[in-house]
């Protein structure tokens, strides 16, 4: 295990492999797409930076909050769905420098993959040691929609600090995870997620705490050394970006506390179970040829769920069950989008963390070899799909 809150740069030269690892990934997603774009006449850079969502939050950086699109069937697509913190990061990095908005959310990405990349590291090399920490965060970054990570988006951000909130729980570091759960709060919905998991956490400390409390009633010291004072402390702290938020857009459009479930419904997108998309998938065997998507989708949902499973017979620890489990559950059991889901899956990364063991158990050779062969099947999709019509 290594402590990256008190030795930065050994920290640092441990997670480096890791780190590298992704880095080539990345770029090998990156120059396939340039070369796949060209052939087709399109740019790269244009689909990176101003194509569904990562255009709708540069608007935001621009022009503020206020801006919608009425289609012609009533529905209003309003940018208050987008949550502010990419788009002040985008404003904020276009103001101290010559960079344009799209430019800007462009390097907050890259630079937010990095750290997402070196935060998943250090959760798993802190739970399962270094070789699974540096196999789960290859796994993250062959993952199909891995392109993601390199587009204006919130994805990669949003996965940063979702997953040092979790390091900062997992080491102890209540008011550390309180703080960076507000900030996710602040750039995704799924922010929920990361709430879910430092609260889950801080009441298994509070019972631990009060279970083994002194018979003289003194005060205890929670695990990694925060105090019972501590873990409430970052235990409020946690909602306050994303209660921020929605209040105030509940404000904006003088709807109360639910005003941005009405802007999510604008939008068609809400939470049914997963009823829609049990829909979509029965509908796609309506005819032979969308048949065999809808078995793909059937294996996908059963691999997602199996994987959860394994984690929970693994006994990965609460924080991380609780936000893979929030995470997958907001992704498979929302009304729209089906498309989507796949890259509102790719927070998830504690689900990685069986394959990463597996993987890490490998010799380096079959490891390297699995690698190499998935990270270009994933950049050759990655470069397809961003080509198409559809927003992933």
């Amino acid at each position: 295990m290594t402590d990256l809150g008190t030795r930065t740069e050994p920290a640092l030269r441990r997670a480096a492999p890791a780190l590298l690892g992704y880095a080539a990934v990345r770029a090998l997603g990156l120059i396939t797409l340039v070369l796949w774009s060209a052939a087709r006449d399109k740019s790269a850079y244009t689909l990176l930076t101003a194509r569904w969502d990562a255009l709708w939050y540069t608007r935001v950086a621009e022009l503020g909050y206020g801006y919608e699109v009425r289609l012609p069937n009533g529905d209003v697509h309003s940018n208050l769905a987008f949550f502010p913190l990419l788009p002040w990061l985008e404003r904020l990095l276009s103001w101290v420098t010559p960079l344009s908005y799209a430019d800007a959310g462009l390097v907050v990405s890259l630079l937010a993959s990095l750290f997402a990349a070196w935060g998943v590291f250090a959760v798993t090399d802190h739970v399962y040691g270094r070789r699974a920490g540096v196999c789960a965060v290859l796994l993250w970054a062959v993952l199909p929609v891995g392109i993601v990570q390199s587009m204006a988006y919130s994805e990669s951000l949003f996965t940063a600090l979702a997953a040092w909130s979790l390091y900062a729980v997992l080491t102890g570091r209540w008011l550390t995870a309180g703080l960076l759960a507000s900030l996710a709060g602040l750039t995704r919905p799924v922010g929920l997620a990361v709430v879910a998991a430092v609260w889950a956490a801080g009441i298994a400390a509070f019972l631990r705490d009060r279970r083994d409390r002194a018979p003289s009633g003194s005060e205890r010291i929670a695990p990694g050394g925060a105090t019972t004072a501590a873990q409430a402390a970052g235990m409020a702290i946690a909602p306050l970006g994303a209660a921020a938020y929605v209040l105030w857009v509940g404000h904006r459009t003088g709807r109360g506390p639910l005003g941005y479930l009405d802007v999510q419904a604008g939008w068609r997108n809400g939470f049914d179970g997963g009823y829609a998309f049990a829909r979509f998938v029965a509908d796609k065997f309506t005819s032979f040829p969308s048949a065999p998507a809808g078995v793909g989708l059937i294996v996908g949902v059963g691999l997602v769920v199996w994987l959860y499973v394994t984690c929970v017979r693994q006994g990965q620890p609460l924080p991380l069950l609780v936000y893979a489990g929030v995470v997958t559950a907001l992704a498979l059991c929302a009304s729209s989008y089906f498309g989507s889901k796949p890259r509102l899956l790719m927070p998830a990364f504690p689900l990685l963390l069986p394959l990463a063991l597996a993987l890490a158990r490998a010799r380096n050779r079959r490891s390297a070899e699995v690698i190499t062969v998935i990270a270009t099947a994933s950049a050759l999709y990655g470069a397809f799909w961003l080509n198409g019509s559809g927003p992933p």
